[in-house]
């Protein structure tokens, strides 16, 4: 039998679960410091809430499965979609502003390489009920507190952002059709990562002639400042989507955290859903796929048949952040390591030990973090009790020597400094017990 477990996939053993539980840790406490609420929803789907747009990459990409009552059903490749399903249940009793989180497992069948799986973990934080661009900004500083809690900076990382309402109307004066800026997105949204001319050739496949093509590429490849001089005869909608970004930039100034972004129109976004407001978080050295993005969606709801209420957030893998962490040499310490290692010598000993592992570990219902205690239930020697405390990663050992135990006491070392003192067991079985 093969051992590894299906490509594209991970196992996750204590030393990778220690990782990936300190990596959602940073995104939990994001969550709460903004004030925002988790929830969750199955990783099987019905089919049809991520078959929007035929054409998308990511329908191409669905895990899909038929169950026994013919149902269609899918793997999840994000979350947005569940929750427009949640908020659709609820209906008019939906809290305005809402705003909710998630860290959630997606799947996508797509190639293995680096940074992609087929499976991977996704903390969405996401804000409806808001218009203005106070909603992007807010996510985007949601997004750049957690990678400072992480310890990077904006000299390692860069949020690159777009108005797709800018690109519209660049596009639009490119000659690109309303009915085509969608896939054509799709499509910009691969710039610099699939050849131009493969680029060029399948644009024409969505009917526009090489010149209108290249005018696209080129509208959406100019990184031109957004405060330039706007191009002669920029309508209404192309100056509202330079004033909207001009707005962002303002409050990510508020916030601290301007110095991470940047405009940059090649930022789209593949989604079909994404309507203002894109970005993109991206290592600043460009080797690494992008470590997260979002948008506003504002029109999300209609796609399922509801009503529409503003929309914006996020999507932050667990894949490419722990490369980036790496390669800075970030990464936490996540041996293994308790607080206590309560170890008997001979069968005599491990009743009295049981007793005192179980009194250091101590009310269950308290609050605070509990102690960490490993019980030795095969007793042994003094070597056998300290190789496996190290092994442990155990500050201290409870040691019940039948020299000790018979004078009722318990040899206690700290195994940081290596200092040894005895302790009456009865005293410490009562204290744990108030």
């Amino acid at each position: 039998m093969d051992a590894q477990p299906p490509r594209g996939t991970r196992d996750f053993p204590p030393d990778a679960w220690r990782l990936r539980d300190w990596l959602f840790s940073r995104f939990r406490r994001t969550t709460e410091a903004f004030g925002y609420e988790l929830y969750d929803a199955p990783v099987l789907e019905r089919r049809d809430w991520f078959t929007r747009k035929a054409g998308e990459e990511i329908v191409e990409q669905l895990y899909t499965l038929e169950d026994k009552s013919g149902r269609e059903l899918a793997l999840r490749p994000e979350l947005t979609p569940q929750l427009a399903r949640l908020v659709l249940g609820m209906g008019r009793s939906m809290p305005v502003p809402l705003r909710w989180g998630a860290i959630g497992q997606c799947w996508r069948y797509e190639r293995a390489t680096r940074g992609r799986k087929r499976e991977h973990y996704q903390w969405n934080l996401d804000l409806l009920g808001v218009d203005g661009v106070e909603a992007e900004a807010e996510l985007i500083a949601a997004m750049v507190h957690c990678m400072r809690s992480m310890g990077l900076g904006p000299e390692d990382v860069v949020l690159r952002v777009n108005s797709r309402r800018l690109l519209g109307a660049r596009l639009a004066a490119a000659g690109v059709g309303a009915a085509q800026f969608e896939p054509v997105c799709v499509l910009v949204d691969k710039l610099g990562k699939v050849p131009r001319e493969a680029l060029l050739e399948q644009l024409g496949g969505l009917g526009l002639d090489e010149q209108t093509a290249r005018c696209a590429l080129a509208a959406a490849g100019d990184e031109g400042a957004l405060d330039g001089p706007a191009p002669e005869g920029e309508g209404d909608d192309a100056r509202e989507g330079r004033a909207s970004l001009d707005r962002l930039f303002e409050r990510l100034d508020d916030y601290g955290v301007a110095e991470w972004a940047a405009y940059d129109p090649k930022v789209v976004r593949g989604l079909s859903y994404y309507t203002g407001t894109v970005w993109e978080a991206f290592d600043r050295k460009g080797e690494l796929r992008a470590v997260a993005g979002g948008g506003r969606y504002d029109r999300l709801l209609s796609v399922y048949g509801g009503k529409d209420v503003p929309a914006a957030g996020f999507g932050f893998g667990d894949v490419v952040i722990v490369e980036l962490l790496e390669e800075r040499g970030l990464l936490p310490d996540t041996t293994r390591q308790i607080d206590e290692y309560v170890a008997p010598f001979g069968e005599d000993g491990l009743a009295a030990a049981t007793r005192l592992a179980t009194a250091l570990r101590g009310d269950p219902f308290e609050d605070g973090t509990p102690r960490r205690v490993e019980l030795q239930i095969e007793p042994g020697g003094m070597k056998k009790a300290l190789k496996l405390a190290a092994r442990a990663g155990a500050r201290r050992a409870w040691l019940l020597t039948p020299s000790e135990l018979a004078n009722g006491q318990v040899l206690r070392k700290d195994l940081e400094t290596g200092e040894q003192t005895t302790t009456p067991l009865d005293e410490l079985l009562q204290a744990r017990a108030r």
